[in-house]
């Protein structure tokens, strides 16, 4: 098997070759979380546009490689869920990451504000409802842990679950932590999903760049909405709730990575070489066939 084997050597090639080290942003289990005090930049990083570019290419290679395999083997999937504040890069990073895979394995869901319906439900049921299948890549823009940070800076949001502020103290957020980790420890083991979490992480300064950006440029104006200004003031609001939410969350089954994301291209590169590590350790097999191959062959040759 000629072929199988010089694709095992691209996959050992590529990720023996890190070009940013991303275990450096691991959260370890347990480990309090300082966002302030976590880089939102890598100031060693010093590939060019171009030659960033071309290793990231490289990286989502050897990622097609193992996602086929995942999705032959069809047998276990990958969650993977972005946070960030507003232009942290989660929608352009997902689309160079994902870009080279195969479509039909890839299910890629933005999660906004809750619906009516979605009100009258558990907090969790719409992203139960929306976990990825066997042999899928999922991959959450957002998700339930809105509801642990965009509710704790606006809890009157909460009133539309039919609580009152009252009820919300700090047992109430702690007990939303153990619901959290309960739900993503179910799904890691019931349904041998690998889970991985990302916070692209960027400055304030560099958020008001981009948003500027948004404004200037007519082709990113559509993308501008005035609650992304509005939310600008709770800026230290939500680093702390990030910080509650992010050391109370990573573990071992569904641990959490803080990419400084100032720089996109080196926040792309880092998630793709995350995904690629995690996903070789899975080491997904093509299941064996079930053909009988003489006869198929024999069969072919007569018609």
């Amino acid at each position: 098997m000629v072929c199988e084997r010089g694709r095992n050597d691209i996959i050992s090639s590529n990720l023996n070759e890190s070009l940013t080290n991303p275990e450096q942003f691991l959260v370890k289990a347990g480990e309090q979380v300082q966002l302030s005090e976590r880089p939102t930049q890598s100031p060693d990083f010093s590939l060019t546009r171009s030659e960033a570019r071309k290793s990231l290419r490289d990286c989502v290679d050897v990622l097609a490689l193992l996602q086929h395999r995942l999705y032959a083997e069809n047998s276990r999937s990958m969650l993977l869920i972005f946070q960030g504040m507003d232009a942290s890069g989660k929608d352009s990073t997902i689309r160079r990451v994902t870009t080279g895979l195969n479509p039909a394995g890839v299910q890629v869901h933005a999660f906004g504000m809750p619906t009516e319906q979605d009100f009258a439900n558990s907090y969790l049921s719409r992203h139960w409802d929306r976990l990825p299948t066997r042999g899928q890549i999922g991959i959450h823009n957002r998700s339930h842990y809105e509801e642990v940070t965009v509710t704790r800076v606006h809890p009157n949001l909460l009133r539309s679950r039919g609580l009152s502020l009252g009820d919300i103290n700090d047992d109430f957020w702690r007990e939303r932590y153990e619901d959290i980790r309960a739900f993503e420890r179910h799904v890691a083991r019931q349904s041998h999903t690998t889970i991985i979490k990302f916070f692209l992480h960027i400055s304030k300064d560099e958020q008001r760049n981009r948003l500027l950006e948004r404004l200037d440029d007519p082709e990113k104006n559509w993308k501008l909405d005035n609650s992304d200004i509005r939310e600008r003031t709770y800026w230290d609001d939500f680093q702390a709730a990030y910080n509650d939410a992010i050391s109370a969350t990573s573990t071992e089954w569904a641990p959490w990575y803080v990419i400084p994301a100032d720089q996109k291209r080196f926040a792309r590169l880092a998630v793709a070489e995350v995904l690629a590590a995690r996903l070789s350790a899975m080491d997904p097999q093509f299941p064996k066939p079930h053909a009988d191959f003489e006869s198929a062959r024999h069969e072919l040759m007569r018609s």
